[in-house]
Formats: structure tokens, sequence, C-alpha cells
């Protein structure tokens, strides 16, 4: 993920007009509430107006975003609400907070655990009893062990992520809950409560108990036991979205220059269809920050809140559903949530009851939503909420071999593990280095001006960025450093050292030269035979010899359109996200088909051929060859089988 760059402003959209904001919607403005902390400004309308007001035009041109939604409360009291921006650009509609719809994506997920919490607390849930006894179908165990709703919860269940039924445009392709489970379910690859791995998954299926213990459909429960308590008659997970609600959704933008995109189908519905107005998001972030409002006791809101799940330490750790992310000292719960095109966040901070709620509807350029995301988190909390920066230094010897332990290739928990998209961490592995001054560069987690970030090690294996104060940490087992985490993509994401014989770092060079030598041996036979013809030769091999070169360079054509065939299939599913919902499963099946033909015959031509030319008295150029299309036909193949390039079946 990329940080801010330089954007060019945009040229045909200005600050949308803002409309008063009703006193009986917001806190009084002669009535200051002092910000707790030495340096702070006060948390006033005023203050708040005055400074996003400044800030928030100024980013949503620069990063050529359409239009954005911001809702603060404190206590029980919306105290700003305000919208910036466009909801529809080419009919120069404002966003307004109190009617313009957003999709806040994974924030959906808050409302699903607060449904499973009202559960919990009418004791149809055990948080620790196998799911297995809500359901009318079986997650398999794995080495014998079930899962739980607290698992479930906390991301720690082990699911591999799902890619396939995600996320498309096309209406008609919605499906029930009850058969997105089944039809949606994946592989567990990680024992349950070790390790955290993201999973919208097993968020559908936590929707699915609600569905199944409620004795009535999710959408209905939500609309019954969240909506209406707390008049948020402006939100719906229906898609779909119902006509009465439609006409007030905001468009989706890629670039604000752009045309308004499709409304989003989101198929692990109870993971990230809501859509919603800033103002009825403030009424669900009052009700949590006021024990649980209408929705939940005191005790159960505290249960859910207060809940810390076994993580990497010194760094941020999951509620029960919630996040952690604590900055200048202060202990914030949360979640964020993203679309193709929209990109949302919504925080608590519980001890000064004060939430925020913030979405976009657009992309924007390379990584903009993301960077006005964390820069909004991060200067209210300078503003409003300031504590001591960390304190602590490891000395630099120290520091710099702490530093060269962490260098080397990691992968993510989050992402396919056992199909073929498994290649995707091939080609994505996070390079952790060490620059000339011996301090750590780690991708992804650029700073806010896309520069690398300056971790500066506090105490044995915990870096703290001085210009967020984020954190990250390392865990060291036999004096190896294992796996580690970043204030950035913790509490439900780790990055564990790669194995040697998965690390990008030799093995994507070494495919890379593998296909090369297919290639030219692939290319050469053709234009060999070219060259014959012109100049009145012969191939000067008969028998057996001439049977396997000429088959050895056929199988090396064969696998050249199998892994091109890959390529072009990732490539389209990347690019397109419709295409997840089964669209090119011919193709899938066609090259599930070809490439193990391809492989496998390969290697077993090479090694034919390999033997003609040992034994028939070859020059040693022919004889070099041959070793060298052994070895490519070999990685090949293993690259094919360790990244499920061979296998059957379309979960993914």
């Amino acid at each position: 993920m990329a940080a801010l760059l330089a954007f060019a402003p945009l040229a045909a959209q200005g600050p949308a007009p803002q409309a008063a904001v009703p006193a009986d919607q917001v806190g009084a403005a002669s009535a200051p509430t002092p910000a707790p902390g030495d340096g702070g400004h006060a948390l006033t309308r005023e203050d708040l107006s005055a400074w996003l007001d400044g800030m928030m035009p100024y980013a949503l041109a620069r990063g050529e975003i359409a239009g954005a939604v911001v809702t603060v409360v404190q206590g029980d009291t919306i105290l700003f609400e305000r919208g910036y921006g466009y909801a529809d650009v080419a009919q120069r509609e404002p966003v307004s907070p109190e009617d313009t719809l957003f999709r806040p994506g994974s924030v959906s997920k808050l409302f699903t655990w607060t449904a499973v919490m009202q559960l919990v607390e009418a004791g149809k849930i055990d948080l620790d009893t196998d799911v297995n006894s809500y359901l009318d179908f079986e997650i398999p165990p794995l080495d014998g062990q079930p899962i739980t709703m607290r698992q479930i919860m906390t991301h720690s269940a082990g699911f591999e992520e799902s890619l396939r039924h995600l996320i498309g445009d096309d209406p008609e392709t919605v499906m029930p809950l009850s058969e997105y489970v089944r039809k949606g379910r994946t592989e567990r690859v990680f024992a349950p409560g070790t390790t955290p791995a993201y999973s919208n998954y097993a968020t559908a299926l936590a929707g699915y108990v609600v569905e199944r213990l409620s004795g009535m459909p999710f959408d209905d429960y939500v609309e019954q036991r969240i909506f209406a308590p707390l008049g948020m008659e402006h939100s719906s997970f229906r898609q779909p979205l119902p006509e009465s609600l439609a006409a007030q959704m905001s468009k989706g933008y890629e670039l604000a220059t752009g045309p308004a995109k499709p409304y989003e189908i989101v198929y692990p519905a109870p993971a990230g269809s809501l859509a919603s107005t800033g103002e009825d998001m403030a009424q669900f972030m009052i009700a949590h920050l006021n024990g649980g409002g209408p929705l939940m006791s005191p005790q159960t809101t505290a249960m859910m809140h207060d809940y810390r799940a076994p993580g990497i330490d010194n760094l941020n750790r999951m509620a029960l559903g919630f996040y952690e992310q604590r900055v200048n000292g202060h202990r914030a719960i949360g979640h964020g949530g993203d679309t193709g095109y929209f990109h949302s966040y919504l925080w608590l901070f519980p001890e000064a009851k004060i939430g925020i709620f913030f979405s976009m509807n657009s992309q924007g350029t390379p990584g903009s939503s993301l960077a006005v995301r964390g820069a909004l988190f991060h200067q209210f909390a300078d503003r409003y909420l300031p504590g001591p920066e960390p304190e602590g230094r490891v000395d630099e010897a120290t520091a710099r071999e702490h530093a060269a332990m962490m260098a080397g290739n990691y992968s993510s928990s989050r992402g396919p593990v056992r199909n073929f998209l498994s290649i995707l961490d091939l080609l994505g592995q996070a390079t952790v280095a060490v620059d000339e001054d011996g301090k750590l560069v780690v991708p992804g987690v650029p700073s806010l001006g896309d520069q690398p970030r300056n971790w500066e090690e506090v105490e044995p294996f915990v870096w703290v960025d001085r210009a967020t104060g984020e954190r990250l940490s390392a865990e060291v087992k036999d004096g190896r450093v294992t796996r580690f985490s970043s204030d950035m993509f913790s509490p439900f994401t780790v990055l564990t050292r790669t194995p040697w014989q998965y690390n990008a770092a030799w093995l994507l060079p070494a495919l890379m030269l593998a296909l090369g030598i297919v290639a030219i041996t692939a290319v050469a036979w053709p234009w060999a035979a070219v060259a014959r013809r012109r100049y009145g030769a012969s191939l000067p091999l008969e028998g057996h010899a001439r049977l396997s070169y000429r088959l050895s360079r056929g199988f090396a054509w064969l696998a050249l359109v199998a892994m091109l065939g890959w390529v072009l299939l990732v490539t389209s599913m990347m690019s397109d996200l419709n295409s997840l919902g089964g669209a090119l499963d011919w193709a899938l099946y066609l090259l599930q088909f070809l490439t193990p033909i391809a492989l496998f015959g390969l290697l077993g031509l090479s090694l034919w051929y390999g033997w003609t030319v040992w034994t028939g008295g070859r020059k040693w150029g022919a004889k070099l060859w041959s070793v060298l299309l052994v070895l490519a036909a070999f990685l090949l193949l293993y690259v094919g089988l360790a990244y499920h390039l061979i296998g059957f079946g379309t979960r993914y």
C-alpha cells in the first residue's frame, strides 16, 4: 500500500456546498470539551470545523477523490458531521452527512460482531464452543481441532483468505448466505488461536450463525435488532439496495475525474455489504461509547471492547471484533473497511468517549485514500488527544545487529495458501532490508509522504516510527527472527519468515531463468528448421535422438503456453473482481488439465533428450544445454506443485 503522493489538483471540482448542521444534532458550540492531554486543542464543533474544512477539500482534490463524510461524536452527542465534495460528480450533488449513503466495507463487520454479542448475552452463543454446534454443515477440524466463535471474532480461526465470490457488480449473482457459506468455504491452514489471519469468510460464517440462532434472515435481524433501536433509518445490508434508499446512494469512483462505477456486490454480506450515512454511523458509535446503549448491556459491551486476544508482544491486539489502535498513549478500538471504490474507518476512544467515522467514495490516485485516512486519524489524535512520545532507545551497535537479524523475505498470513492464487505470495513477498545507516527498511508501511519510515529501536526488537508513534515488533526464537507485525496491519495479520524453499529472493530469479531457457529452446526449434531449409542442411539426428529432440521442443512450447496462461488468468482475476465469481472457470479448468501434462511431460522428455545427447557423442554445447533444459523443466514443475498450479478445483 502506497502512501500520499504529489497529486495534480482537480481542475473541475471544488469544495461542495456545506449546509449548516442543525443545533439539535450537534454539540453546543459554547461548551468546549478540554482535550485530555497537555497542549491539545479543545474538542469543539468550531475547532473541528476550522481544522477539517482546511484539511479535507485540499486532501480530496490532491488525491482525486470525489467526496467524503466525517462524523465525530462525544458522549451521547453528535459533535460534528459534514460532507465534503460530491456524491455524484456529474450531477454536482454534494455529500450530505444526513442523507448520502456510503459503503463502509469491512466496518460492516462491527454490526455482525454486535449481533453475535447480543446472542452471547441472550445465552444462545458460547464464545468457546465448537462453532459446528451452531451450523447445519461441518467445518472440518484441522489436526483434530475445531474452531470457536471467539477465534472467528479475533481472526485466529486459521482460514486462508478467499477471493472467489468476494465482490462484483452483477446483482443477479447475489446468493443467499446459506449458499455462500458452503460455496465459499476455504481451507484451514493455521492451528486455531495461533496465527492472526484476516478472513471475510469467517465473518460471513458468524453472520450465518446469527441467522440460524435468531430464526430470521441476517438482513432482517440487523434491521430489527440494531438499526431500529438506534433509529438508523438510512442503512441497509441488502443487495441491491431497497428502492427507498437507492436514490440516496453515493456513486463510487476510481478517480473523481472518471466515470461513476456500478453498485458493488459483496458476496460475504455480513463481512462488508453495509450502506449507511455518516449520521446513522454516529448513532452506532454513540451506542458503543455508552455501554451498548439499547443494543447490549454494559457488561457485554465491556467484554467486547476490553478483550485482548493473544498476539505479538508490544503491538495492538484484537478485541472481540474491534481491533486496537494505540496513539499518543491512548487506546482506540475500531475497524477499517475497503471496497473497490469506498474507503472508510471507524475509531472509538472508549476512555474519552469519542468516536470518529470517516468514508470516501473514490479509490483516488495510488495510495491517496490510505494516506488521507491515516492522516485524519493521526492528526486528530495529535490535535485533541496528545500524549508523550515513546521513550527508550537501544544502543547503536545492538540496533544494527537486530536490524540485520530482521533482513529477509516474509510472507503474509493473510492470503491464499492451498490454491493456485498462492502464486501471489511468490510475486509479492515482503523484503525487509537494512539501509546504509543500519536502519530497517520495511515495504508496505511507508510514511505519509511515501518515504521509508524512520524506524528507531526503543527496546529489543521493538521499533517506533517517531513521526506517527506506530510500532513494529518481532518475535525471536533460537536467536532468529521468525515473524513480525506492525501497528499498520496488526493485529489481524502477521508476516512470517518465508521458508527457504519458497523464498522469492532465489526462487523468482531462478524461475525467470528457467522460463528463459525453455523459451529459447522452444523458439530455437522452428528458427533452426528455417535456417536448415534455407541453407539446404538436414537435422543431424536419427531415431530416438530425433524423436526426443522434437518432443522435448514441442513440450517446451506447451509449458510456455501453460505458464503464460496462468499469468493471464491471475492478471485478469486481479484486475476484474467480477471474474472471481466463476466467469473464468473454463480457463481455470483448461489450465488445470494442460499444466500437469505440459510440466511433467517437459521434464520426462528433457531427461530422455539429455540421455540421447550424452550417449550419442554430441558436442559439449549440446550436452550443456540439455542439462540446463532438465534443470529448467524441474524448476517449472517444482513451482507448479509448490504453488498449486497442478491440481483441480475452484476453491480459491
